[in-house]
């Protein structure tokens, strides 16, 4: 079982203008909404969104299960069900819906396909430049445009700690933890905060950053950026070292440049 890559790409650019950017700095008060909290929203157009990439992928790929955020917000039991799932897509349909609802354009449409337990294939595209970051298992990381170009990426060469350039976030981080952490940031040149998984994994893969840090692990967030990672010739782990897998959603992770950089941050900054 399988899911044609290229298809799955198209699915998210076709849903991307006909569902997300039409209502982009259209949205009126009644279209968005709070989940579980004010950083935590979800709009009109991340359920519609949704709603079309799940129709197109079940034509598409019938046999594979369908893991959406929004979905798991209305049936968690999808994320026990992704562990022990032959094949599944697992999509945002908007990453970044806090941007998107304030309309800045930095947001992206992410799906990973998911083949027993393991990350095969990611897709990260951006409605506003209309291209796709795509990366198979074994195959690199490309970055690829509409007109059918395609430009291999990879990570930045191994920088010293005080010269790192990254993006994190501590907004999930323990609460006796975060100021510890945010006080490690000293130690590296700049952390940046896109508030946009899709895009801080982009900048990564394309090397014009060494490192990210996380904490929560939902995988429509990370699953297809630690794919890229990887193929670019990037490290991750979690925080304990061992692998990042489908089924996770807690455990911290940092993706750097290598292994050597990847044990820097972990004893250096991202020490709870």
């Amino acid at each position: 079982m399988s899911v044609d890559i290229g298809a799955l790409a198209g699915i998210l650019r076709h849903a991307a203008k006909a569902e997300i950017l039409p209502r982009f700095r259209r949205l009126d008060a009644g279209m968005v909404k709070i989940k579980t909290s004010a950083i935590d929203l979800v709009t009109e157009a991340d359920e519609a969104a949704e709603r079309f990439i799940k129709a197109k992928v079940a034509a598409l790929a019938p046999e594979a299960l369908f893991v959406g955020e929004e979905s798991v917000a209305a049936d968690p039991a999808l994320l026990t069900a992704l562990a022990d799932a032959d094949l599944a897509v697992v999509v945002d349909p908007i990453d970044g819906t806090a941007n998107y609802a304030a309309g800045l354009p930095l947001f992206a449409v992410m799906a990973a396909v998911v083949s027993k337990g393991e990350t095969v294939a990611g897709i990260i595209y951006d409605p506003m430049g209309d291209d796709w970051m795509i990366a198979e298992k074994g195959s690199g990381t490309w970055l690829r445009r509409p007109d059918g170009e395609a430009v291999r990426v990879q990570v930045a060469e191994p920088a010293p700690l005080a010269d790192m350039l990254g993006c994190a976030s501590v907004a999930f981080m323990p609460a006796g933890s975060r100021a510890t952490v945010l006080a490690n940031f000293a130690k590296v040149r700049i952390v940046s905060n896109y508030r946009v998984a899709g895009h801080e994994y982009r900048a990564f893969v394309s090397g014009h950053t060494h490192f990210l840090g996380y904490n929560k692990l939902m995988p429509w967030d990370h699953l297809a950026g630690t794919l890229m990672a990887q193929e670019a010739g990037g490290y991750a782990a979690r925080l304990d070292g061992s692998p990042y897998l489908p089924h996770h959603v807690d455990g911290g992770l940092i993706v750097a440049t290598d292994k050597d950089s990847w044990e820097a941050l972990r004893r250096e900054v991202f020490t709870y």
